[in-house]
């Protein structure tokens, strides 16, 4: 098993697998209201059934090189998580996503974090665009969005039904040339 450092402040990354159910479960329910304010993580992870068989899909999608997820703990916590929720090598293209808790929110961590995943994905996996799917009153995600680079593709108006209601859904997406030129540039 490898952790992967964030920063100074003891944050690490590291691969969120099925055997974690237990802790993953506890992680949700801590930020079940405030995740699923735009994310419908909560609706899905609902008792430790659930919990194992959603990080058994995506310990499905990594054999299958087709997506990620990797957990962000601080202080020996599981606090949140980045995803890839699909990765098509051939056509080199990726989605990423994230998601916190409560306590985890205004420290960099999406960003950093986010940062470790994208850059792999275009490094090591030699994807070409990544994009962010986002809902339009999801700020703190757009804003994450901007930091990493990433330019607003474009609006897909009332496209994203959650809970019973529609919401514009935003894309945004970084290209490798661009990616490099920010690492080049310090951004």
């Amino acid at each position: 098993m490898y952790a992967m450092s964030l920063g100074d402040d003891g944050a690490e990354l590291r691969p969120l697998e099925p055997w974690r159910a237990g802790e993953f479960l506890a992680h949700v329910d801590r930020g079940r209201e405030f995740i699923g304010q735009h994310n419908g993580l909560p609706d899905v992870v609902t008792d430790l059934a659930a919990s194992r068989a959603f990080l058994q899909g995506y310990a499905e999608r990594t054999a299958n090189d087709t997506g990620r997820i990797h957990g962000i703990w601080t202080d020996g916590t599981l606090v949140g998580a980045v995803v890839l929720r699909t990765m098509d090598v051939a056509r080199g293209t990726a989605e990423a996503g994230c998601w916190l808790e409560p306590s985890a929110v205004g420290k960099g961590l999406v960003t950093r974090a986010a940062r470790v995943l994208i850059d792999w994905a275009v490094e090591e996996r030699g994807i070409h665009r990544v994009e962010w799917w986002v809902s339009s009153a999801n700020t703190p995600s757009i804003a994450v969005a901007r930091r990493l680079g990433m330019t607003r593709d474009g609006v897909l108006r009332e496209s994203y039904l959650y809970r019973g209601q529609r919401h514009d859904e935003e894309i945004w997406s970084v290209l490798a040339p661009e990616w490099r030129a920010g690492k080049r540039g310090g951004g």
